[in-house]
């Protein structure tokens, strides 16, 4: 057997309380597809780090073989000191490297190489460093959450592209599909220990299963033989005679080893809290229209939601799918046809960035407002501590600002807040970001047993095949159809899974040599038009003003003290923030739309 390419003996690591690994272990052979997987603060993203040489760890070994490349996506790359994306990605590059091959990576990822690292946004910089790690097709590659910010076209793209690739692969996700489809091996993160299963995540969670039943068999054992060495102590003469010493201290270290013992970690317990029961009819859309400029992002569109539906709205990034949910909600006004809602519907939404949390808030506050201990759910009055507990938080974490929470752990109190209201009607716009896979499990089962109706954004497709009545599929040119079932149901009917946008769609495509033509006669060519020239001349100098108040304005969002200040120019802030960001992503697909309609034209 050939040695590994990349070992981690022993790993220990802490930072006060429980450690986050003890004795942790990971082999990494030649072309093998590993996934990492366990509970948000299991230690992945860290034993990720380690693997990479970026992250030191308290004890135990890293060895990687002599020659062995390694390139890491970290979950927050920093390109600040950078001139353009692209100069980012041809950094990594060696003597022998293809810088072509770089700008294939951006291209095919949405970015052109020529973005300032400075103004992009979080998912642009994701991007441009996934370009990067995969441009130079290492030895081994180190993924953490390759699929954040990329949409469904651009999932299934990458799969591709990396199964392809000759590069070990070491990945952390919480997209059961990406996992599935790729993976050879899991390594599961429990209570500090790696555990090695060598078969791919899809057999993953019957093993892992079974281990956790024959753990709780054995300490059910031990248990038993404590209580009977117990009962030999109380009433065996023989007991307090000194030849049987040993075997009282065998019965301390049994009590020691259960007084050590770290259990499984719990499970969330998501339990909705619902009001009456909701209509039969919640939404009826008739021929619905809504355009913003001359790009349309619904047309014509009807839809009926009754009771007991769960409908998913699937598409690429820049399709209109919040736009589609704030429209079926009644949250925004069509441009023509109408919306009708059932009457007394109760509507709870989360939404997919968390802005509706208030960072500077702790969690307790979160929850209870700013005064008091008690939760109202599920019609009981519920004291925080506990009700925290369901969604596995720590009493230690009641007092916690929200400002220094994970993501995971956002979205698990974004959940517990929203389920805490009464409601009829639940709207998730990409409910399932940053949550790992037990709690997905249990929202999949919460949403499933929920009484009323669902509408939810998502791009996970595991999760829409678990959980879907039907699909809101995005077509093309604010064209929408709904298909029966979930996103598998809608792949067979369609015959394909989901595209890119029209203008997009080419960057996903494998390229190809076109023939020489024949030049068209010139007559024939087709020619901007004096508004799309300007609009293309103007859009850049736009879209740099828009990102300059987007930047200024987070800055005074970030100041702790700006809301007790000045409670009105926070609310104007805030609405001007959330006014320019729309602003700027019009903006920028203006742009890349005309500068691809220059390009072909160019061509001709």
């Amino acid at each position: 057997m050939a040695a590994p390419l990349l070992v981690l003996k022993d790993i220990r690591l802490g930072f006060g309380g429980a450690p986050i690994l003890d004795g942790a272990e990971l082999f990494v052979g030649a072309r093998e597809r590993i996934c990492l997987v366990g509970r948000n603060g299991s230690g992945k993203s860290t034993l990720l780090k380690i693997a990479a040489g970026v992250l030191e760890a308290d004890g135990g070994e890293r060895t990687v073989q002599q020659g062995v490349s390694v390139q890491y996506l970290p979950q927050e790359p920093d390109l600040r000191a950078y001139s353009t994306t692209l100069a980012y990605v041809e950094e990594a590059f060696g003597e022998h490297d293809d810088s072509y091959r770089g700008r294939y990576l951006l291209e095919r990822l949405g970015l052109t190489g020529a973005e300032d690292p400075r103004t992009i946004s979080g998912g642009e910089a994701r991007r441009a460093a996934l370009a990067r790690v995969m441009a130079t097709e290492p030895d081994i590659l180190l993924l953490d959450e390759p699929t954040n910010h990329l949409d469904l076209p651009a999932i299934e793209w990458l799969e591709t592209e990396l199964s392809g690739l000759r590069s070990t692969i070491v990945m952390v996700s919480h997209d059961r599909r990406f996992l599935s489809n790729l993976s050879r091996a899991t390594v599961w993160l429990d209570r500090g220990q790696a555990r090695r299963l060598d078969r791919g995540f899809g057999e993953f969670e019957a093993w892992r299963d079974t281990v956790l039943e024959q753990e709780e068999l054995e300490r059910h054992k031990v248990d038993r033989k404590i209580a009977r060495e117990e009962d030999w102590v109380r009433y065996g003469v023989s007991g307090r005679r000194k030849r049987n010493q040993k075997r009282l201290g065998d019965l301390h270290t049994l009590r020691q080893e259960r007084r050590e013992y770290r259990g499984a970690l719990g499970m969330a317990d998501m339990v909705a809290t619902t009001t009456g029961a909701t209509p039969k009819l919640v939404v009826e859309a008739v021929k619905i229209s809504k355009s913003y400029g001359d790009r349309a992002i619904v047309k014509d569109f009807t839809f009926r939601m009754m009771r007991g539906d769960r409908i998913g709205i699937i598409g690429p990034n820049g399709a209109g799918k919040t736009t589609l949910l704030r429209l079926l909600t009644g949250d925004l006004a069509p441009d023509e046809g109408t919306v009708k809602l059932g009457v007394n519907l109760d509507i709870v939404t989360i939404d997919q960035k968390r802005e509706s949390l208030d960072t500077r808030l702790s969690v307790k506050e979160t929850l209870t407002g700013t005064t008091g201990d008690q939760v109202q759910a599920a019609g009981v009055s519920r004291h925080v501590i506990g009700y925290l507990k369901d969604f596995l938080f720590t009493p230690e974490q009641a007092n916690t600002p929200v400002s220094v929470l994970s993501g995971g752990e956002r979205g698990r109190l974004m959940l517990a807040r929203a389920l805490a209201r009464p409601s009829n009607f639940l709207v998730l716009d990409e409910p399932t970001n940053d949550l790992d896979l037990e709690t997905l499990d249990l929202l999949q089962e919460m949403l499933t047993n929920y009484d009323g109706p669902v509408l939810l954004v998502s791009h996970d497709r595991d999760f829409l095949d678990r959980v879907a009545t039907a699909v809101i599929t995005f077509e093309d040119d604010g064209k929408w159809t709904v298909y029966a079932g979930g996103y598998s149901d809608m792949v067979a009917q369609r015959g394909e899974g989901v595209t890119a946008r029209a203008n997009e769609a080419r960057a996903l495509e494998p390229r190809k040599e076109k023939a020489p033509q024949a030049a068209a006669p010139s007559a024939s060519k087709q020619k901007l038009s004096f508004k799309q020239k300007h609009a293309l001349e103007t859009l850049p100098a736009r879209i740099a003003k828009l990102r300059k108040d987007i930047a200024a304005a987070q800055r005074k969002m970030d100041d702790p003290a700006f809301y007790s200040r000045d409670p009105k120019g926070f609310a104007t802030t805030s609405a001007a923030l959330e006014a320019a960001a729309s602003e700027l992503a019009t903006a920028e697909e203006e742009w890349l739309e005309l500068e691809i309609l220059r390009e072909e034209i160019s061509a001709q």
